[in-house]
């Protein structure tokens, strides 16, 4: 027995009816995704992902589909309103997405990334960012937090790319001790076979990611998305143009970024100095 087609919900946002109006229209038409796929030259997968609105779609499947349809540029004009919305559920689709993610650049400016930090370090960022929450509610945070780092143990991880603002590793966070070992746990993933951190001076200056957080990902499809944070807000993002941009940004810093062995030799000048 097949799996039931996901429900749709095509009140929630344009990216939502636009995948219930691809549905419609192919199911009315009496094609099934294979044989659309095979028209419109996109995978299976990709345009189920599509009709669900787990995917933004790509910029030249909207006239394909007018075409195959014959529905003038009723596609065209709805992707000009979804490819510039915010996903309705970004932190949940971060998550699925990360799952995903074959590789990961990230780069941070005033803190460790959530996938590598210690349990103490993430403790200590919850309880000062909830400071009415209970014992058990911090715990519970800090569980979630570190059940994210699984992938980065799993038999086939992604590979990983931080660039690190100094900012990061100079901050004390949660007390000496609990920098101590964060840093520590760093230096362990400046060059392994999967992982590359790299720490980015002060004496850069000023770059066009400052003030936030970027990570892009590269998702087991080959389909890109970015996901980029700042104090209390987060934006998932699907525009290739947007993200092609992002990834220019993060090339630069990474090009001025301290290298891999200069970057573990600075962070280990901070371990070895005097508390």
């Amino acid at each position: 027995m097949g799996r039931p087609a996901r429900k749709l919900t095509p009140d929630r946002s344009a990216r939502h009816l636009f995948g219930a109006d691809l549905r419609h229209r192919r199911e009315a038409a009496g094609m099934t995704l294979e044989k659309l796929a095979e028209v419109v030259c996109y995978s299976r997968s990709h345009l189920a992902r599509i009709e669900t609105a787990e995917h933004v779609p790509p910029p030249d499947l909207p006239g394909r589909l007018d075409e195959v349809f014959g529905t003038g540029e009723h596609f065209v004009r709805l992707y000009a309103i979804a490819r510039h919305e915010v996903h309705p559920d970004k932190y949940r689709r971060r998550m699925e997405l990360e799952a995903r993610a074959r590789v990961i650049d990230e780069y941070a400016g005033h803190l460790v990334p959530g996938l590598v930090q210690t349990e103490d370090y993430a403790r200590a960022l919850f309880r000062v960012s909830n400071p009415k929450a209970t014992p058990d509610e911090i715990e519970e945070l800090v569980s979630a937090r570190l059940s994210r780092q699984a992938l980065l143990r799993a038999e086939a991880p992604p590979d990983l790319s931080m660039v690190l603002d100094e900012a990061v590793i100079r901050r004390p966070i949660g007390g000496p001790a609990v920098m101590q070992a964060q840093l520590a746990a760093l230096v362990d993933l400046v060059d392994t076979p999967t992982t590359t951190v790299q720490v980015l001076p002060f004496e850069h200056g000023e770059h066009a990611l400052l003030g936030g957080t970027l990570t892009l990902m590269t998702l087991d499809d080959d389909s890109n998305v970015a996901y980029v944070e700042s104090i209390a807000t987060g934006a998932l993002i699907e525009d290739p143009q947007i993200i092609h941009a992002r990834r220019r940004s993060y090339d630069l810093l990474r090009a001025y970024a301290l290298s891999p062995s200069k970057s573990a030799s600075f962070i280990r000048a901070l371990l070895e100095a005097p508390s």
